[in-house]
């Protein structure tokens, strides 16, 4: 019986546990292992363009909405970040906060 309990009891921690992190985050595990792998992907998407100035894109993806941050030379690659991402699996909406500033002659 005692062994019982213990079990128990353990079971309704981790559940206590599960819920605890998804209330924190406001995502569920399987959000998070989304938003992670289309971030990765974003990121892999832009490094690999084919300008290769959008390495200093910041990415960052909530409930698979990603949000593009950084700096840039040109309004053409701030486009063309926004047009790279939402070319990724996955992402349902982009939020395009990148800056554009002349490079210093």
């Amino acid at each position: 019986m005692r062994y019982l309990l213990q079990c128990l009891m353990v079971v309704m921690v981790a559940g206590v546990l599960a819920t605890g992190c998804q209330k924190t985050t406001g995502k569920t595990a399987g959000e998070h292992v989304s938003d992670a792998g289309i971030t990765t992907a974003v990121k892999a998407k832009l490094a690999g363009d084919r300008l290769g100035t959008l390495t200093q894109v910041m990415v960052k993806t909530v409930r698979e909405t990603v949000y593009l941050t950084g700096v840039v030379p040109n309004e053409a690659e701030r486009a063309r970040a926004e047009q790279l991402t939402r070319e990724v699996n996955g992402v349902k909406e982009v939020k395009n906060d990148i800056q554009v500033r002349a490079p210093n002659p």
